[in-house]
């Protein structure tokens, strides 16, 4: 069995919106809802796919999208969040309150993934300069990340 394709692609626009789709859109869903997104735009008198005009609501212009640059926090709340999950971005982003899924999956191929990976490759070297040799022990190897990621705290 084959699914039904999403929309006709015959007569329907591609490419970036317009300031004027964006405002049917979004009167359109103040007023009914976004109910069923493949109805959507015929409804709304759009030339749009439904998953067009999806995309657009959830990555743009619901009104609760958080914008600008990710905080620290956000961003040590994104790394232990894949730690635990993986790439399931809506997962993380479901507890991240006005950030969308598609903005932290692109935060973390970006900036996060890179930066994890320098702090990894700092750990593998010795203060000394060393890099650790194969033939180290994983005792001593974790003895000595233990040391240098997380400094003990007095109480």
């Amino acid at each position: 069995m084959v699914r039904a394709p999403c929309c006709e692609k015959m007569g329907l626009k591609k490419g970036p919106w317009t300031p004027e789709e964006d405002q049917v859109l979004i009167n359109y869903i103040k007023l009914y809802g976004h109910g069923n997104w493949r109805a959507l735009p015929k409804q709304a008198g759009l030339l749009r796919c439904g998953k067009s005009c999806r995309l657009r609501w959830i990555n743009y212009l619901r009104p609760d999208i958080k914008r600008g640059n990710f905080t620290r926090e956000e961003e040590d709340i994104i790394i232990k969040l894949h730690e635990m999950l993986g790439n399931r971005w809506s997962a993380i982003a479901a507890r991240l309150p006005g950030r969308t899924d598609n903005e932290i999956k692109n935060i973390w191929h970006t900036h996060l993934k890179k930066r994890l990976k320098k702090q990894q490759d700092n750990l593998n070297k010795r203060p000394e300069g060393k890099i650790i040799s194969s033939s180290s022990s994983s005792t001593d190897l974790h003895q000595y990340r233990s040391v240098v990621a997380e400094p003990r705290r007095s109480e």
